[in-house]
């Protein structure tokens, strides 16, 4: 794919002056809304080997044969590192409000701990300076996958409590370098997808997985490892909360959040022991790391089904985990229906976390398809579960300030369908029209607390283990 094109996802809000669609528009939402775009620094910056930068876990995993689809790296992606400020002209002539993206850990921290790199310093300060001068706001993710190889190879990442304090001082070392211009920062990007990706099913960086006698991955134990890496994203996530509201909060007067990848589960029957799964489902995904962050402990759920092998907090942790959140990012894609597993076929298959759940989720009930399919096998269209899972969170969590921190849809990277024709994108303009209506409704009829959202993404990426065979944004 052309690495140099123009790319913009976002033409539902391109009439004049974001006008949404011709059924909802900017003003439907309140006065303050924050609209905007996302990004991650390994999907966007390339430049991995430039100004100081250390390697990092997924450099080594999209360079490993057989791990990415289309045998792609990221090593120039969309050269976001070099073409900011084109790229930032691009909001602002789409006239975003603000921009999310993440800072390289290993831009920062070559060896992941140790001697800062001056020249990663400076970069983001100039990228956040450009940013601002154009009128968008910076909303900064601390970590998006990107974990420093140096620290996956001295103590296993994620697995080990060291990797609490060495976050923490590369969290901290941002809010010295920017925070008095950065004022909403996200400390993690879906802890759910990398905990269970990484260290369960083995399909994105590190690689870990015990399932089918290690049939695909050479090391790591699925039904322990994803819950030691959720514990110490908690208590790194805490301990950065607990740094900044003592020393940063009230001179910088900034806030923290997490983004939360959250799947909507329909019961696939109204049978008790669906919409039971249904539950359970959303307890292994959202509430595993929502729970602890609200109520100081994971669902009971959880702590019933998987026993001993998920950790537990000590008084102290759960001190400090509980109300460390000043508002809950949600990237929200699709939906699933969800099912008892009564045959036990994916414990038999699997003993896991995902088994631990005992439900089965998938987009189709019996021969009937949840909706219409984007490019994703993960990906469906249902517009009305935007308004369901708000009010979800309003409900169970006593409606947070939440922000929709990612919302898009893909299509395929095919060269058989003509530029003409992909720049129609209407299915694109209908997810994000029906999304958004669906968001407006939450938020006026419903009372939700929603301040803001972002659509993925605002210029066509490397799309992790699918490479480029999957755009998230149409050529222009």
């Amino acid at each position: 794919m052309p690495f140099t094109t123009i790319l913009v996802p976002l033409l539902i809000f391109l009439e004049i002056h974001i006008c949404l669609s011709a059924e909802i528009r900017r003003a439907d939402f309140p006065n303050g809304f924050v609209f905007g775009t996302a990004s991650s620094a390994f999907q966007y910056e390339g430049a991995v080997k430039e100004d100081g930068r250390g390697p990092s876990v997924w450099d080594t995993f999209s360079h490993t044969f057989g791990k990415v689809i289309d045998f792609s790296n990221a090593d120039v992606a969309v050269d976001h590192y070099h073409r900011y400020q084109e790229d930032i002209q691009l909001m602002k002539d789409l006239g975003m409000d603000a921009y999310r993206f993440s800072i390289s850990w290993s831009r920062i921290f070559p060896n992941g701990s140790g001697a800062i790199n001056q020249a990663g310093i400076d970069h983001y300060n100039k990228f956040i300076n450009a940013l601002l001068a154009k009128g968008i706001e910076p909303y900064v993710t601390l970590y998006h996958w990107d974990l420093p190889q140096a620290l996956e190879d001295k103590y296993k990442g994620w697995l080990s409590t060291e990797i609490i304090k060495d976050f923490t001082t590369f969290v901290e070392t941002c809010f010295q370098q920017f925070g008095d211009r950065v004022k909403h920062w996200i400390t993690f990007n879906e802890p759910h997808t990398f905990s269970i990706q990484g260290y369960d099913v083995g399909l994105q960086a590190p690689g870990r997985c015990s399932i089918l006698l290690h049939l695909f991955c050479r090391a790591g134990n699925s039904a322990t490892e994803p819950y030691i890496v959720a514990h110490n994203v908690l208590l790194s996530h805490a301990s950065v909360a607990d740094i900044y509201r003592k020393k940063y909060k009230n001179i910088q007067g900034g806030s923290l959040g997490i983004a939360f990848d959250v799947i909507w589960f329909e019961p696939a029957t109204n049978t008790q022991q669906d919409i039971e799964a249904a539950q359970r489902a959303q307890d292994f995904q959202l509430g595993w790391f929502l729970d602890p962050l609200m109520f100081g402990d994971y669902p009971s759920s959880m702590r019933s089904r998987v026993g001993n092998r998920l950790p537990k907090f000590s008084p102290s942790e759960t001190a400090l985990v509980k109300g460390s959140l000043d508002f809950v990012g949600i990237n929200h894609y699709t939906t699933f229906y969800a099912t008892k597993d009564s045959t036990n076929a994916i414990g038999i298959l699997l003993n896991d976390a995902i088994a631990d759940s005992d439900t089965i989720t998938l987009p189709f009930n019996g021969t009937n398809i949840i909706a219409e399919r984007a490019n994703s096998i993960w990906l469906y269209i249902v517009p009305q579960s935007m308004r369901t899972l708000m009010n979800y969170i309003k409900h169970k969590y006593g409606n947070p300030p939440v922000f929709i921190t990612e919302n898009g849809m893909d299509d395929p990277n095919s060269i058989l369908i003509s530029m003409e024709e992909a720049l129609k994108d209407e299915k694109r303009i209908r997810y994000y029209s029906g999304y958004l209506s669906y968001l407006q409704k939450a938020i006026k009829d419903d009372g939700c607390n929603v301040k803001g959202y972002f659509a993925w993404s605002l210029l066509d990426n490397w799309e992790w283990a699918a490479g480029y065979t999957s755009r998230f944004a149409k050529e222009l």
